[in-house]
């Protein structure tokens, strides 16, 4: 926090514009805008909303309004990255849509092109595409949008993660939140630039944003009492949360240039074992480093067993695994994490399809015929992955601290 963040939140409370107007909202629309380089932002209670909405909105934009309860997606197929946080995914549920989800690749930890080609095979029918990047890191968003103009599918896209990361598209650095159809950004306690709360929706549309504007707040259409037409929600933001946001903007770069010294004292400090950092491309990506994560060798896992809920390993000599890494860690009171557990694994989405560069990613053993060369990816690096501590308030003595513990894991 800094002390421009209190003295916004303060200006809100003493001219009374405590609540979903005022200056502060003003102020971090216009600048986050700019900085983005879309026409328009839409500033939300939270990530989620922005992600509701652009969906939506890509829905309606597609498919026309819905019948009377019934989601803008009903029964409609929209494909969707599959290493994510489940916001990105709910999103669709929200709107009575079947997510499917697409195959990660090892590249960028990202949306694999190949499989979401392969996903427009198998379901030529979908016409909305949902993007993640993952941990900061911006996915190969040439060859995907290049993909989607193929199909005539329009983007949603998730820079929940990684407001500040560029991606050289057509030739040109573009801002992650300016790649897609809809954009959205978070401003959740975590991100790189928080409120506490808060998100945004991103557009160089003025239809689009004013429609966003009226749907997050009631949908209230212009007559003199409150007279609806379509449904709508209370996901505006507010101008104390906004005075919050405005406070930390200035200092995006500076949390960037804290976040990447993180990822090379991590990158330098792990040199010699059998791990490697979360991979980016650095000729067309200038990622923001958000969370600074590792994967072990597949050599160099030790025996390792995870349910729904509890994670068991047998602790061998040379070797690791996340698990142990992630106990020993949190002796220090320090907080690293698993990675993002695929959506396809999870419980709420197991009977959804999951495609892969070879195709389906489901049901694929047979106990007559030994099938060779199939990876999940995204399964693979959930089980050999983790997040490492990466708070830019982190010393490096803490950090040193944090690095002697994971080599003593591997000793």
């Amino acid at each position: 926090m800094y002390p421009e963040s209190r003295d916004y939140m303060m200006e809100a409370y003493d001219t009374n514009w405590m609540s979903t107007v005022g200056k502060n909202i003003n102020e971090i629309e216009g600048q986050i805008a700019e900085y983005v380089g879309v026409k328009y932002a839409v500033a939300l209670s939270a990530g989620t909303a922005a992600l509701h909405l652009a969906t939506k909105l890509a829905g309606e934009k597609i498919y026309g309004q819905p019948r009377p309860n019934k989601g803008t997606l009903d029964q409609k197929i929209v494909l969707c990255s599959d290493m994510t946080f489940d916001a990105t995914i709910n999103a669709v549920a929200y709107e009575d849509g079947e997510a499917v989800f697409i195959d990660t690749e090892y590249d960028t930890w990202n949306m694999d092109p190949a499989a979401l080609e392969k996903a427009f095979e198998v379901y030529p029918e979908a016409k909305i595409v949902v993007i993640a990047h993952l941990y900061g890191t911006p996915a190969k968003m040439q060859e995907i949008k290049d993909i989607c103009d193929r199909h005539g599918a329009l983007i949603v896209e998730d820079a929940a993660e990684s407001l500040g990361a560029q991606y050289k598209l057509n030739g040109q650095w573009v801002e992650t939140g300016a790649l897609g159809d809809y954009n959205c950004i978070s401003f959740n306690g975590n991100k790189i630039i928080t409120g506490s709360s808060g998100g945004m929706f991103l557009t160089n549309s003025k239809e689009d944003a004013e429609k966003v504007k009226k749907w997050s707040t009631q949908s209230r259409e212009d007559a003199p009492w409150y007279q609806h037409e379509e449904i709508g929600y209370n996901y505006r933001m507010s101008n104390v949360i906004a005075g919050v946001i405005r406070g930390q903007l200035p200092y995006l770069q500076k949390h960037i240039d804290e976040k990447k010294a993180i990822y090379e004292r991590y990158k330098e400090g792990l040199k010699g074992l059998p791990v490697s950092m979360n991979p980016y491309d650095a000729e067309n990506t200038r990622p923001n480093f958000w969370l600074s994560c590792m994967i072990i060798d597949e050599d160099a896992m030790c025996k390792q067993v995870r349910d729904d809920k509890n994670a068991l390993y047998i602790p061998e000599p040379g070797k690791s695994c996340p698990t142990e890494i992630l106990e020993t860690i949190s002796l220090l009171n320090a907080e690293g994490r698993p990675i993002w557990k695929p959506m396809h694994m999870q419980p709420i989405y197991r009977n959804h399809a999951f495609i892969t560069a070879r195709g389906n990613g489901r049901a694929r053993s047979n106990a007559y015929i030994k099938e060779s060369g199939l990876v999940d990816v995204g399964a693979d690096i959930f089980d050999r992955g983790l997040c490492l501590p990466s708070d830019n308030k982190m010393t490096p003595e803490q950090q040193d601290m944090i690095i002697d513990v994971i080599r003593h894991c591997f000793e």
